[in-house]
C-alpha cells in the first residue's frame, strides 16, 4: 500500500522537480546558440526556481497509473514550458505589468519587453516541438496527436489564453461567482486538466470511466488551486509568494475573497478538495499521491 506523508511527499516532489529540470535543460536551446539573448531569456524564465506544479501533477498521475516516468518526461517539460510562456506574457506591461516573478525580476525587466514577447512566442512553439519529437513518449501516433490537440485547445482561446483575456476584461468590474469560476476554469484550470489528460493518454489500457474520474479530479483541483492563490494574495507576503502580494487587490481584479469573502473562499476550496477525493474513489491506494496533492493545493502557503 502506498503511504503518503509530508516527508515522503517532499521526497517525491524533489525527485519530480529534479527530473523535469533535467528534461527542460535538455530541450531548451543553449545560451551559446544564436540568437543568444533570446535563448538566455527563455532559459532564464523556464529554469527559474519554481514549484513545478504542473510537472508534479504529470508524474503523480503517471505513478497512479503505473506508468514509467520516462514515458511522460516530454509531457512534463512541454507543460512547464507552456506555463512559463504564459507567465512571461502575463507579466508584460500591456497585461499585469509585474516586475517580480518566482522571487526575481520578470523577463521583460531582466531583458527587455521585445525580447520577453519573443521568448514567450518561442517557448510556446518549443512545447509543441517537444510533444512531437520526444522519442521516449508513447509510440501510439494517434495518442500523441490527441495530446497535441488537447494542449493547443486548452492553452488557446478556449483555455488559458481565453481566461487571461477574461481576466483583463474583468479589471474594475463586478463579477458574480459563476462568471469568476468560468474565467479561472479557463485561465488556470485548463492547463491543470491538460496535465492529467495528456498523462492519461499515455496509458493504452485506461478505461473511459477512470479517464473521466481523473478529469473530474483535475477540474476540481484546478479551481481549488486558483482559490488558494486568491486567498494568498490577501494573507500571504511577497517574500514567501515570490511575486507581489496584494497585486490583484491593487489592480481592482475580481477574486474569490473579494466576492464571497475569505472564510467562504476557504470553504469552497475545501468543498472542491472533497469533490476531487470522491472522484478518485474508483482508484485504490495507487492514487494516494493525487489525493495528497489535492490537500496540498489548498493548504500551501506560496
Amino acid at each position: 500500500m502506498m503511504r503518503i506523508d509530508p516527508q515522503s511527499f517532499e521526497t517525491l516532489v524533489l525527485q519530480y522537480q529534479t527530473r523535469v529540470n533535467q528534461t527542460l535543460d535538455h530541450w531548451l536551446p543553449s545560451e551559446l546558440v544564436h540568437p543568444i539573448k533570446l535563448h538566455k531569456a527563455m532559459r532564464y524564465s523556464v529554469l527559474a526556481p519554481g514549484k513545478r506544479v504542473r510537472p508534479i501533477l504529470v508524474y503523480a498521475t503517471a505513478s497512479a497509473l503505473g506508468l514509467e516516468l520516462a514515458l511522460v518526461d516530454g509531457i512534463a517539460a512541454a507543460l512547464e514550458i507552456i506555463h512559463s510562456y504564459s507567465l512571461i506574457h502575463d507579466d508584460l506591461p500591456a497585461m499585469d505589468d509585474d516586475d517580480l516573478r518566482r522571487g526575481r525580476a520578470t523577463c521583460h525587466c531582466a531583458f527587455d519587453e521585445a525580447t520577453a514577447i519573443l521568448a514567450g512566442d518561442a517557448l510556446q512553439a518549443l512545447a509543441f516541438y517537444v510533444l512531437s519529437h520526444d522519442q521516449s513518449m508513447t509510440s501510439d501516433s494517434s495518442a500523441r496527436l490527441k495530446m497535441i490537440e488537447k494542449l493547443s485547445l486548452f492553452s488557446g482561446s478556449q483555455g488559458m489564453a481565453g481566461g487571461q483575456a477574461m481576466d483583463l476584461a474583468a479589471v474594475g468590474r463586478s463579477l458574480n461567482i459563476d462568471e469568476l469560476e468560468v474565467m479561472h476554469t479557463h485561465k488556470t484550470g485548463a492547463l491543470i486538466r491538460t496535465c492529467i489528460q495528456l498523462t492519461a493518454l499515455s496509458s493504452s489500457q485506461l478505461s473511459s470511466e477512470k479517464f473521466e474520474a481523473l478529469d473530474t479530479y483535475a477540474r476540481s483541483i484546478g479551481l481549488s488551486f486558483q482559490i488558494q492563490d486568491d486567498i494568498l494574495d490577501v494573507v500571504g507576503d511577497t517574500q514567501t509568494l515570490g511575486k507581489p502580494q496584494g497585486s490583484d487587490m491593487e489592480r481592482d481584479k475580481p477574486t474569490f475573497p473579494s466576492i464571497i469573502g475569505l472564510d467562504a473562499s476557504r470553504d469552497k476550496a475545501l468543498f472542491l478538495h472533497h469533490k476531487a477525493i470522491n472522484a478518485l474513489s474508483i482508484f485504490d491506494e495507487e492514487a494516494d499521491i493525487l489525493r495528497y496533492i489535492s490537500a496540498w493545493f489548498i493548504e500551501r502557503t506560496h
